[in-house]
């Protein structure tokens, strides 16, 4: 008989754990929660208090089987889930599926997976905590409710296989206003105006510096006029100011703001930061990674403080603690830090060493000491001129723990670093040398990044640690948001400059309103949203969407009946969506463009079977012509212009050699045709509307390359067979079908004898299938 039978959710911390403990115990692994909500149905007894109907996973049984064979072996069971809420779920959907008894039964958390915890664990057992479960069980069964009573109504008012969730609906929502706002936006030009001065020290040493005029101009004209008034102006050092200041470093990481940092600083997507997270956590190198939490546990601090001092000096350290400030904190773990923080890199890949990195940065950064920094402004000003210019510096006169870490920022290119100022002095002369003016263009709020959805979800009070990475998953799986770059536009702007006492003027183009790994909401997405905005006001309200999730805080706190929540909610939402249910309305996101001038039938954007689309007439003008909307545009933005232009396909764009080259949209997008032959447009940076001959011969230039470069070899005796290089390597390609080459023969020496050999032994190559996802 097994003395102590530890059961954890995952293989790797089972693995961990074992190493810790002694030949006494034996690490399973539940691989996760062990029952859900059945999926027939929908798994919750309304009529009796909401009593959850719970399942056996189908994956799961052989897991349950040999757990319970291993439980009437053991003396004791010991539940070490995760602490938190959904650990607490697992340790109790064990306890009752596994049968186990208050005598047999000791339930252990801890924050990170190493011998002391683990040992300090052991001799500090607890009961389950039912609060804990409740609250999981009340946001799993709130989330089924919402889901399966509003998705029939998607299907039945818009299209099939539709859905819609709490959380993740709210979500939704605030990237659909964020892009309205956005198309709505009207950008204002204005010139910003900066000179470059040359000042000379008591030496005579000339040195120069930049400065910015304190207004912006809304006009050439004005610009102009300022660039006269400075021809021959005396400029001068009116005001020199220098302060110190501190800049203090941030706190360690919390679930979020680890994901926000590693997608700003590592690329990461928050999933995968999570995933990462999960792996250092089971292999005992961090602590536990969804938190909200912001402390740091003594021994962190001691150790903190010694590594500090050790690597970098004793006045780089300066102990700290940090308070929460994220509304409704649950469960009071520590922040995420690395267990061994004296250890300065880990085995493990590639990704999850720069993700540790990150960790222990932003670890020892928190415990270290201020930056203080030295500010300079100085005010230039000249006799006659009413507007003045003002140069900015600081210097760096103690990095503190700048010198281990800066925090990112959202929308920033390259870190903020302050100008280099030479020694200036109060009625200094200061010699102009040059004015720039350059016209600028205000721009629209940003685009959410998942970063940034993140911070903001967390800003609203709405979701935890847990359920972040998990939304913002569901709605891009979901097809209501995509994550995609987006490249940018030409634009022409003005730049006036003086110099010499002469003024110029020119016209230069940038690229502007490039995206990039930003978040879209489909049109799909924006239909849904209107639908459940217009109707369920409340599910898709942020505060209500904040006050649910404090509920769940209360009922964790032991402070709220699970089940009179749920009622409450339930009641008024179930009946709305009787009504809606009953309702003969239905939602095709149609909208109105206008006329078309040629037939006289009304133009559509709307909704079809294959997506969004435009429609010339309805049913009840005969039959209606159909055209898909091109990858970039939307239905709330396509204009009739662009929606006509739609028909005017296939497009002549002229002849090239001999044989004339048209443009057309097919089944599977944009495409040129030439010489019966087809070649797809890029569809990130070729327009079908304005695709020019020039661009399609390249097209098809390119395309007959890359066809030459993928023969190796063909046989004219044998037209059709032919040995090419694909994809996964060398290849016989004949009559529709692929068969591999051994990997003995040489491709480019086959004979055709070999070749129809091959052919003979029937050995094809496996074709990947590819799984579409479902909307």
């Amino acid at each position: 008989m097994q003395e102590n039978l530890v059961i954890v959710e995952s293989p790797a911390k089972a693995k961990t754990i074992e190493k810790f403990l002694g030949k006494d115990f034996l690490v399973k692994s539940s691989f996760g929660h062990i029952r859900d909500l059945s999926k027939k149905n929908l798994g919750i007894d309304i009529e009796h208090n909401f009593k959850p109907e719970y399942v056996i996973s189908d994956d799961k049984k052989k897991v349950v089987a040999e757990l319970k064979k291993l439980v009437k072996e053991a003396k004791l069971v010991w539940l070490a889930s995760d602490e938190d809420r959904e650990g607490e779920a697992i340790a109790w959907h064990l306890a009752e599926v596994l049968q186990l008894n208050d005598a047999q039964t000791r339930r252990i958390v801890f924050n990170e997976i190493t011998k002391d915890a683990i040992l300090n664990a052991i001799k500090k057992p607890r009961n389950i905590d039912l609060n804990l479960v409740n609250a999981q069980q009340a946001r799993r069964i709130l989330d089924r409710l919402v889901g399966f009573e509003l998705s029939p109504i998607l299907w039945k008012k818009i299209k099939p296989a539709l859905s819609a969730g709490r959380v993740q609906s709210v979500a939704v929502r605030l990237l659909v206003e964020r892009e309205r706002e956005i198309n709505a936006f009207q950008s204002v030009s204005y010139f910003k105006v900066t000179a470059l001065f040359e000042v000379k020290d008591p030496k005579g040493s000339a040195e120069t510096f930049p400065a910015e005029l304190s207004v912006r101009f809304q006009s050439a004209e004005e610009t102009r006029k300022f660039l006269e008034k400075c021809k021959n102006a005396a400029f001068r050092i009116t005001e020199v100011t220098t302060k110190p200041s501190r800049k203090s470093p941030p706190p360690p990481f919390t679930t979020s703001t680890l994901q926000q940092e590693a997608s700003r600083k590592l690329g990461f997507s928050v999933s995968q930061t999570m995933t990462l997270a999960q792996k250092l956590y089971e292999a005992g190198k961090i602590t536990y990674m969804r938190t909200d939490s912001v402390n740091l546990s003594d021994l962190a601090l001691n150790v903190s403080k010694k590594v500090i001092a050790s690597e970098f000096g004793a006045e780089y350290s300066q102990p700290r603690q940090y308070k929460t400030k994220t509304k409704g904190a649950q469960e009071a773990h520590e922040a995420i830090r690395p267990t061994y923080i004296e250890k300065e890199t880990i085995t493990g890949s590639t990704a999850e060493k720069k993700l540790y990195d990150l960790i222990r940065k932003r670890t020892l950064a928190s415990q270290m000491s201020d930056a203080l920094i030295e500010k300079t402004t100085a005010v230039i000003e000249a006799p006659g001129i009413d507007e003045h210019f003002i140069a900015t510096g600081e210097v760096i006169k103690f990095d503190g723990f700048l010198k281990v870490y800066r925090e990112s920022e959202d929308e920033e290119g390259e870190e903020k670093k302050g100008n280099f100022l030479p020694p200036l002095r109060q009625n200094q002369d200061a010699l102009l040398q040059s004015v720039n003016a350059v016209q600028k263009f205000t721009y629209h709020p940003p685009r959410y990044t998942e970063a940034s959805l993140v911070k903001k979800l967390e800003e609203l009070g709405i979701g935890r640690p847990s359920t972040y990475a998990p939304t913002i998953s569901t709605i891009q799986q979901r097809g209501y948001v995509v994550k995609e770059d987006r490249p940018g536009k030409p634009r022409d702007y003005m730049v006036i400059s003086l110099s010499k006492n002469k003024i110029t003027e020119q016209i230069k183009t940038e690229i502007t309103g490039a995206e990039k790994a930003k978040l879209f909401p489909t049109d799909i997405g924006m239909i849904v949203n209107d639908f459940l905005v217009q109707n369920f006001q409340d599910i898709l309200d942020y505060n209500f969407t904040a006050t649910v999730e404090k509920e769940f805080d209360l009922i964790a706190e032991g402070q709220l009946e699970w089940t009179k929540m749920i009622r409450k909610f339930y009641s008024s939402f179930h009946k709305k969506v009787e009504e809606t249910l009953t309702s003969k309305e239905k939602s095709k996101g149609e909208r109105l463009l206008g006329t078309d001038p040629e037939t006289g039938k009304p133009v559509f954007v709307k909704i079809g079977r294959f997506g969004p689309m435009v429609q010339i007439g309805d049913a009840n003008d005969g039959k209606p012509r159909f055209a898909s909307l091109l990858k970039g545009q939307s239905m709330d933005s396509v204009t009739l212009e662009d929606a006509l232009a739609m028909f005017r396909f296939p497009r002549k764009l002229g002849t090239y050699m001999k044989s004339e080259v048209t443009v057309g949209i097919g089944r599977f997008g944009p495409y040129i045709l030439h010489d019966k032959k087809f070649y797809s447009l890029n569809r990130n940076t070729d327009n079908p509307l304005t695709v020019t001959l020039e661009r399609a011969i390249e097209i098809i230039e390119e395309k007959k390359q890359k066809d030459q470069n993928k023969l190796i070899k063909e046989f004219p005796e044998k037209p059709g067979l032919r040995i090419l290089n694909g994809r996964y390597g060398p290849y016989i390609a004949f009559n529709n079908e692929n068969y591999r080459i051994p990997k003995t023969k040489n491709p480019a020496e086959l004979t055709l004898d070999e070749c129809i050999a091959i052919i003979g032994n029937k050995e094809k190559t496996p074709r990947k299938t590819v799984r579409r996802k479902k909307s």
